[in-house]
């Protein structure tokens, strides 16, 4: 019954559909919760560091329990994304509650879609690829999949990796620079993979035309079906969300570079080049997302087998309550810059 502490992660498309039916203030009930009361929990709650024994690890790897908790974010996102753009048209809404309802459905986009999506988008299977691309398709962040397993991954940590934000760069700059750069890598790796593969641009195998033709279709069709009202929630949630997955990708690396080997070169991606945080709360709602370090060691690790290690620099918080932090950057510089290692500063 222990593995079923992951349908907690579904607490906030629950609290986004009570908050839809509730109205009024209790539009921004998934932002309260999100970033009030699940920050509170975490303080409350202890830290776990302790990782699996072998014996442990084989049993959850091959437990599809996992994965099928998961999937069901598939249906659960799609489902209030639909809910929400009936509800919003079918009633008079206030200018301050549909604001509340497409932060509250950015941050399900957000945390049960893109965030899904990415760990989905790291299996070998081609229906779990599919699924984590369907995912990201609401928060119209589907080049994601193609700059974060060929680009961020590989460069994570480097001035060249747009996911990883410099020292003294607030968010909010972050956002900006890392969106724009993103979606402009996907192109390039798009375009390298088609050539080292003699394939034209025009050819069925790039996935960013996909991409940009499902995506198009995807708003064309709720604009049509929805109105001005409803294009108009679908694509500002979709900023929402994605803006919550850039200020992820912000705390993750920050300040934290990888020096370069005698011959030029970097050196490899290494448990100390992304933060790490055992604060159960954000653990559990996040998808073990928060166990960082383990994952970009080893991206092809399942989240339910990911581990701590004690040479990964540890955040004083746990990811939702960093992420808060971060929106306040003397406050943010403040408790962050004295924890970066010295060396990579200047890297």
């Amino acid at each position: 019954m222990k593995d079923l502490k992951y349908l907690a992660a579904l607490s906030i498309p629950m609290v986004a559909f009570l908050g839809l039916n509730l109205g009024g203030v209790y539009s921004y009930l998934t932002p309260v919760y999100a970033f009030v009361i699940i920050p509170v929990l975490e303080l409350v709650f202890p830290v776990d560091n302790s990782n699996y024994s072998e014996k442990d690890f084989q049993i959850r790897l091959k437990n599809k329990l996992f994965d099928w908790l998961l999937y069901l974010n598939l249906p659960i996102v799609f489902g209030l994304v639909i809910y929400a753009l009936l509800f919003i048209i079918s009633h008079e809404l206030e200018t301050y509650e549909f604001v509340g309802f497409i932060i509250s459905i950015g941050i399900v986009l957000g945390v049960n879609g893109i965030n899904v999506g990415h760990e989905l988008g790291h299996r070998q299977s081609t229906n779990e690829r599919f699924i984590g691309k369907a995912l990201l398709l609401p928060a119209l962040y589907m080049h994601f999949y193609i700059e974060h397993n060929f680009g961020h991954h590989l460069h994570a940590a480097t001035k060249e990796d747009p996911a990883t934000a410099r020292y003294n760069q607030t968010v909010y700059a972050f956002w900006f620079s890392s969106v724009i750069r993103q979606y402009a890598g996907a192109w390039k790796i798009q375009k390298r993979l088609l050539q080292n593969n003699n394939l034209s641009f025009l050819s069925v195998k790039n996935d960013m035309l996909w991409f940009t033709l499902i995506q198009t279709l995807y708003l064309l069709s709720i604009y049509l079906i929805f109105g001005n009202i409803g294009f108009l929630f679908a694509f500002f949630s979709a900023v929402t969300g994605f803006i919550l997955l850039e200020t992820v990708n912000y705390i993750e690396h920050y300040g934290l570079l990888r020096l370069k080997t005698p011959s030029g070169r970097y050196e490899r991606v290494k448990e100390i080049h992304s933060w790490n945080s055992n604060h159960v709360i954000g653990r559990i709602v996040l998808y073990e997302l928060t166990r960082h370090s383990d994952h970009h060691y080893k991206s092809s690790k399942k989240y339910q087998t990911l581990d701590c290690y004690d040479e990964s620099p540890q955040m004083p918080y746990g990811y939702p309550t960093s992420m808060v932090l971060a929106m306040i950057p003397p406050l943010w510089f403040h408790i962050m810059n004295k924890r970066v290692p010295r060396e990579m500063i200047g890297a």
